[in-house]
């Protein structure tokens, strides 16, 4: 009888081996020495955005989200992509910022210059989308939490893209628009000098451009008997040229100056040393004034 418990005993022992070794497996799966195991997940969520008013300042949002149900005290912050491999920062008070359970705060955070590469490099990165990872510095003993964040909207691909686009047409010529806003006798409709100034010869790789055309903003627009130019070629060397844009009121509903983000930013489609895209020149606050008093007074004219 006794060896028959003991035999049974010995069945259990082996069986309870196996079951251990087969619970432990997944987890021991892809751990060869030196790859390092996944951190729990912890109570906070990573995205990133960009606010309307900021698209012409390269300022973005970094989001953090808390999914636990306490507070977290957050302390400093920064996003990192081989977009932009220098990373863009965002520093709490000395108390912290914290994030009550169930919500969301947004951080601001200054881009740095992009890595730029060429045109045809850039269109092949472009298959892959550029992963970014946000460090976070939180509670009272300044621990770091490491995750990758979302960007939905293509924050970080958008922002390289345009800083790329700006650094090449900077190499060929300055682009400007004059401070002061021409307005019409009957304030219909008014002037907006746009100046190209090319740099000297020689002084970067990429010696010409084209805009290929000017579009009109949420605030302005062409007349139809004034049309914007288009296909100006643009090369290192020459002189200045001006270009006088005949705008008109692009909408008048009520909300048009008041909720304004981007009205004042022209948009220029250029075509630089391969690289197409928006080429946005701002106008400066004197001209941004200016225009919203225009656009205010047109509508209320018709």
């Amino acid at each position: 009888m006794n060896g028959v418990l003991q035999a049974r005993r010995r069945r259990h022992a082996a069986a309870a081996v196996v079951l251990a070794v087969l619970m432990a497996a997944p987890a021991m799966q892809g751990c060869s020495p030196g790859t390092p195991v996944p951190a729990p997940r912890g109570p906070l969520a990573a995205g990133l955005n960009q606010f309307r008013d900021n698209y012409g300042t390269q300022i973005i949002e970094i989001q953090l989200s808390n999914t636990s149900s306490v507070r977290v005290t957050v302390l400093a912050a920064d996003v990192s992509s081989t977009l932009f491999p220098a990373g863009a920062a965002w520093q709490a008070g000395p108390e912290g910022t914290e994030v009550p359970p169930g919500q969301t705060k947004s951080l601001p955070a200054r881009l740095p210059a992009p890595s730029c590469q060429s045109p045809a490099e850039d269109a092949g990165a472009r298959t892959v989308p550029a992963e970014a990872t946000v460090s976070v510095r939180q509670g009272s003993k300044t621990s770091t939490v490491q995750m990758v964040a979302a960007d939905p909207f293509g924050v970080l691909a958008r922002n390289y893209e345009e800083l790329c686009l700006a650094r090449d047409a900077g190499s060929v010529a300055v682009f400007r628009l004059a401070p002061d806003l021409e307005v019409a006798a009957d304030a219909r409709t008014a002037v907006v000098r746009l100046t190209v100034t090319p740099n000297e010869a020689g002084t970067g790789t990429i010696r010409e451009l084209t805009i290929e055309r000017i579009d009109g903003t949420t605030l302005l627009a062409a007349p139809p008997d004034s049309p914007w130019p288009s296909g100006v070629r643009v090369a290192a060397g020459t002189g200045p040229a001006e270009f006088r844009l005949r705008v008109r009121p692009a909408r008048c509903d009520p909300h048009a100056v008041a909720e304004d983000k981007v009205g004042t930013l022209l948009p220029l489609l250029v075509n630089v040393g391969g690289r197409e895209g928006t080429l946005k020149v701002a106008a400066g606050p004197a001209l941004k004034g200016q225009i919203h008093d225009f656009v205010t007074a047109a509508c209320g004219a018709h």
